[in-house]
């Protein structure tokens, strides 16, 4: 298959971005979520926003920020993902290092400020000769924590102008060692009149427990948004517009085969266009998309085995009859079991459970399990 490499010029550009925000143009749909959560937040209500990891979370708060300070430049837009974060002191360095210096310009006056309030962080200002940015080096230890994210607050809190700060992965502090993490994140964001909040998760039983358990101390403290998928004809017109731009031709047929084969989920549609963009084709055809794949799984092959040896039998048993049937409803059916030689409904599960927690298994909305890796998923099919 020959691909063009070419980089550059805008002339250039793939419009199927893989990650990241190139603007408006470059964003599909997403109206009626985007109207939601900007009209929230611009009303004071903190959101909610939960979607599978590669729904396309990400870019839609990159594109409500873009929206929001279009509408305003005064306004201050933060994202920070804390998914590899795994304690208290790593999500205080990563929210310090996001936030400090950026609330303002930087002068002599702003600079004292910030230093007699985040005095556990110790910030250090630099600036550089050739382009006069100034930048901020912070130095908390591990035992100033708690007093540190105080300050961060407390920094916050200071500022007079609008600020909203998304913060994705938000259901990893349930993994921090620490306790009443969540209870401390509440009593400071709580009295934070001009700053507004995006929790975004991806685990999505963890998130409504953290948000709607009457019992934990964020219970009904935002408004919840759930992302699906983007709806199949908008994503079609799209995805044929930017097409036909580079005279291209993505027959509806096509798009429809790439849709329906990943569920609809935006990062692997993405990806598929992305590539098939690059081959500066006159017109697309099903079988270019198959080649894309067959060479994916070539390229993850080393990768979807390690993944095969790091669980047991009867979840791997479990997983190649997921993958096989798309997606099931009750797996512990007896007809589906029978189908697939699988062992007794406890033990099937228990491997559900330890799959659903390793995130190899999703279940969604509709109650309907499937293999969250959708190029896993064909990968297990081809190898059975």
């Amino acid at each position: 298959m020959k691909r063009n490499n070419k980089i550059g010029n805008s002339k250039n550009f793939n419009p199927f971005i893989i990650s990241g925000y190139e603007g408006p143009e470059y964003f599909c749909d997403r109206e009626k979520e985007s109207q939601k959560i900007i009209s929230a937040l611009l009303n004071g209500r903190n959101i909610t926003l939960i979607s599978p990891r590669r729904m396309g979370k990400t870019g839609l708060i990159h594109h409500i920020f873009y929206e929001i300070k279009k509408q305003n430049k005064n306004t201050q837009c933060f994202y920070l993902d804390i998914f590899a974060t795994q304690n208290l002191y790593e999500f205080i360095n990563l929210f310090g290092k996001t936030i400090i210096g950026k609330l303002d310009s930087v002068s002599e006056n702003v600079m004292k400020n910030i230093t007699s309030i985040l005095k556990s962080f110790r910030p250090n200002f630099s600036i550089n000769p050739n382009t006069g940015e100034v930048s901020v080096s912070l130095n908390i230890q591990k035992e100033d924590s708690e007093i540190g994210l105080k300050e961060i607050f407390d920094y916050l809190k200071d500022y007079n102008n609008l600020c909203y700060i998304a913060i994705d992965e938000f259901q990893q502090i349930t993994e921090y060692p620490e306790k009443g993490v969540e209870a401390l994140l509440r009593s400071y964001i709580q009295f934070l009149p001009n700053v507004k909040f995006i929790f975004a998760g991806s685990k999505k039983h963890i998130m409504d427990s953290i948000f709607f358990d009457i019992n934990r101390p964020f219970y009904q403290s935002t408004q919840k948004i759930g992302l699906k998928e983007i709806a199949q004809e908008k994503y079609r017109t799209f995805a044929v517009e930017h097409f036909l731009a580079d005279k291209q031709l993505l027959p509806a047929n096509v798009f429809d085969y790439i849709y329906k084969k990943t569920f609809g989920h935006t990062w692997y549609i993405q990806l598929l266009l992305n590539q098939l963009y690059s081959l500066k084709l006159k017109e697309i055809s099903i079988d270019y998309v198959n080649e894309i794949i067959y060479d994916v799984l070539e390229e993850e092959n080393s990768t979807f085995k390690t993944y095969c040896e790091i669980i047991s039998k009867g979840q791997l048993n479990l997983l190649r009859a997921i993958a096989n049937e798309k997606k099931i409803s009750e797996p512990t059916e007896s007809k589906f079991m029978l189908k697939y030689s699988l062992t007794a409904p406890s033990s099937v599960k228990t491997a559900l459970k330890s799959l659903i927690e390793k995130n190899l298994i999703i279940k969604d909305d509709n109650n309907y399990y499937y293999v969250y890796d959708k190029f896993f998923s064909f990968w297990l099919e081809q190898s059975t």
